[in-house]
């Protein structure tokens, strides 16, 4: 870590996207003087890989921190990433919480860094940054090239999400329910989600909310999508699917634009995209696939095909690791940003006498 650098703050540390990020601060080299991981309380006092030593959160605790990332749920976040920013830190922040908010910017690297410009003036900032969710994340990824070339009119969307997305325990009760039935052994009843995942389909990512008949995972593909793309005017229809893979969401995207598109002219820019990896040889079956994603931070495209319905529709298969692009190498691609364009100058007291100040 540099001796001149920043007091970076890791909140749900112990996590599967909170012990990524650690691991991406220190591979990718995020110029920090100091990495503070924080947990819940029972999780205080333990000894991580690397040996950092995870902290509760109070009050005197968060104190003198350059920027923070979260990834410990929305309640978490509602409450801790404001006493954070107001404690002069730039908070990154990965659940759904500040996600709608007009004054909070909703950032994919590679497609809108630009909107990072509503922190150049911390007085009128709540000095919090939004991270996508993950399925929003790998698909605008692909779609930005597109939607600057020919304008985006509507967007038919089919997931296919990993388990690992809903945590550890989802993953392990995978694994458990795999080997029983393998074994023609009877399963447990299910836990982490209302049915059987082991060798199934469950026509539900997320949660319903009453009277509602989209899940809030297809609300947020919806509702982020537009927003990070800068779009409201794109029509979007949404489902997301739980399947049984433990790393790497799937994506059927149909995409019609406002101006003619050859698949081939698709093709040459998402090649070009910055993120981006082509892979699109389907008579030498060659096209992306979870296993192949997991472990990479880019999102992979293939199956490039015109809609033989609609002469402005193609039809795309986009794949990407939840936990890395979704998540993880997002947040630190985030705080690098944050770091390259100057916003994290100055001292935590400068930025809280500034907040305070509003």
């Amino acid at each position: 870590m540099s001796d001149d650098g920043y007091r970076v703050a890791v909140v749900g540390a112990t996590g599967q996207v909170g012990t990524l990020m650690l691991r991406l601060l220190r591979e990718r080299r995020f110029p920090a003087r100091e990495i503070v991981p924080f947990a819940s309380t029972r999780s205080a006092g333990r000894e991580l890989d690397g040996g950092l030593v995870v902290r509760a959160l109070t009050d005197e605790a968060i104190e003198g921190f350059d920027v923070a990332l979260f990834s410990a749920g929305g309640s978490t976040s509602g409450e801790w990433a404001p006493r954070f920013a107001r404690a002069g830190a730039i908070v990154i922040d990965n659940s759904s919480r500040w996600r709608s908010y007009d004054d909070v910017p909703l950032v994919v690297s590679e497609v809108n860094p630009g909107a990072l410009e509503l922190l150049d003036s911390p007085s009128e900032h709540p000095g919090i940054v939004a991270n996508p969710n993950c399925s929003t994340m790998q698909m605008v990824v692909a779609l930005k090239p597109l939607h600057e070339e020919a304008g985006i009119e509507r967007l038919v969307i089919s997931t296919y999400q990993a388990v690992s997305g809903t945590g550890r325990r989802a993953v392990e009760e995978l694994l458990e329910q795999s080997h029983a039935l393998l074994h023609e052994q009877g399963i447990a009843p299910p836990r982490a989600y209302a049915h059987q995942i082991a060798f199934n389909a469950l026509p539900q990512a997320g949660r319903f909310a009453e009277g509602e008949d989209h899940t809030d995972e297809e609300r947020k593909l919806m509702n982020e999508t537009r927003k990070i793309l800068g779009d409201g005017e794109i029509r979007i229809s949404a489902t997301c699917v739980r399947v049984p893979v433990i790393t790497g969401h799937s994506e059927a995207v149909n995409v019609q634009t406002r101006e003619a598109l050859s698949p081939e002219r698709a093709r040459e820019l998402l090649q070009d995209a910055p993120g981006v990896a082509v892979i699109d040889e389907p008579d030498a079956a060659r096209y992306p696939l979870a296993i192949d994603a997991a472990g990479r931070d880019e999102v992979f495209v293939g199956r490039i095909r015109r809609d033989p319905g609609h002469e402005r529709a193609l039809d795309l298969w986009i794949v990407s690791d939840n936990l890395r692009k979704g998540a993880a190498t997002n947040a630190v691609q985030l705080a690098e940003l944050l770091h390259e364009r100057g916003l994290l100058a100055g001292s935590p007291d400068a930025r809280r006498t500034a907040r305070s100040a509003a």
